[in-house]
């Protein structure tokens, strides 16, 4: 596939960091492109297809895919694992298990917009949903999202987009809070620790939240989404745990139960992918920054710095 658009995305700077270990090789697994050549067993796409590629690649058919965990699937992986030619921060990458990976996107004209919306339904958007898809998010909840990140923004958009009515969402960034309020935040709260937890119990009456999104992964970001869920309700993991113990004991006399982890992108894509066409939402403005291969290095700098919520590689064009 010829890559058109690329990011960087928040796991990536644990490698840039040196907080995680990462080989020398391919690195980034969200990318979208044209297709330029494929291989005898693929039937489901052709050369000059635009494409958008899950962070996972998956054959969609084992059981675990038929379940809907293609993040799990027997015979797949991900990509920007070090592979050779499998990082998607790059001009070309090679899509392993294409049938069951790549979803083709409708023949058309598109803006530079909906191209950055293709993009972000990659990993992002694909993630967010899933932190609200386990938590349980219904119409009519009240949800809370720790993290006001890439992967926590898109959580309030999902969360809006599942028919929540009230959506807390936990930042201390005005910009971030200006996009999480357009995406359907309905409150804000910008403390921290046990001033956060006493603040979302203070806009309950006491009760907590009926779904948390947890999309952070660091101890401080689990403890209060545990926190602040009613007894009965479940916490949405997609944050990326670093030393994030669970309460065992607390939790359990609460009934507070938990699921999420790697989002099966592939799963939601199809949704996600007709909301996207139809204007129901645009995942897209996530990203405020803009670079090329070439100064990608500055888009990790951003990132890094906080000075940017998600940072656009821009690689070629359709």
């Amino acid at each position: 596939m010829r890559v058109v658009r690329a990011c960087v995305c928040g796991s990536d700077l644990w490698y840039y960091r040196g907080d995680s270990e990462h080989g020398q090789d391919a690195i980034g697994h969200e990318a979208i492109g044209v297709v330029e050549e494929i291989g005898d067993d693929v039937t489901t796409m052709k050369p000059g297809d635009l494409v958008i590629v899950p962070f996972a690649f998956s054959d969609n058919t084992c059981p675990h895919c038929e379940n809907g965990v293609q993040t799990a699937c027997q015979n797949g992986g991900f990509f920007g694992a070090g592979e050779p030619g499998n990082g998607c921060q790059a001009e070309y990458v090679r899509i392993q298990q294409a049938d069951g990976t790549a979803v083709v996107v409708p023949a058309g004209n598109y803006s530079d917009e909906q191209l950055a919306s293709f993009l972000a339904l990659t990993d992002v958007m694909g993630t967010g949903y899933h932190a609200a898809v386990a938590a349980g998010v219904k119409p009519g909840s009240t949800v809370a999202v720790v993290g006001d990140g890439a992967v926590g923004l898109a959580g309030v958009l999902s969360a809006k987009l599942l028919g929540a009515t009230r959506i807390i969402a936990m930042s201390r960034h005005e910009s971030r809070q200006k996009l999480a309020t357009r995406w359907g935040a309905t409150d804000i709260v910008a403390s921290r620790g046990d001033d956060a937890v006493a603040e979302v119990m203070q806009l309950t009456d006491g009760i907590g939240v009926d779904a948390v999104l947890e999309c952070v992964g660091s101890k401080d970001a689990t403890e209060t989404a545990f926190a602040i869920a009613r007894p009965g309700a479940i916490v949405g993991r997609v944050g990326l745990p670093h030393e994030a113990p669970i309460d065992e004991v607390g939790t359990f006399f609460r009934n507070v139960g938990t699921r999420g982890g790697p989002a099966p992108v592939r799963e939601y894509l199809p949704e996600l992918l007709r909301a996207t066409l139809a204007g129901e939402i645009n995942p897209g403005e996530v990203f405020d920054y803009e670079t090329d291969l070439d100064h990608i290095d500055e888009a990790y700098q951003a990132m890094d710095g906080r000075r940017a919520i998600k940072a656009l590689i821009r690689v070629s064009e359709v």
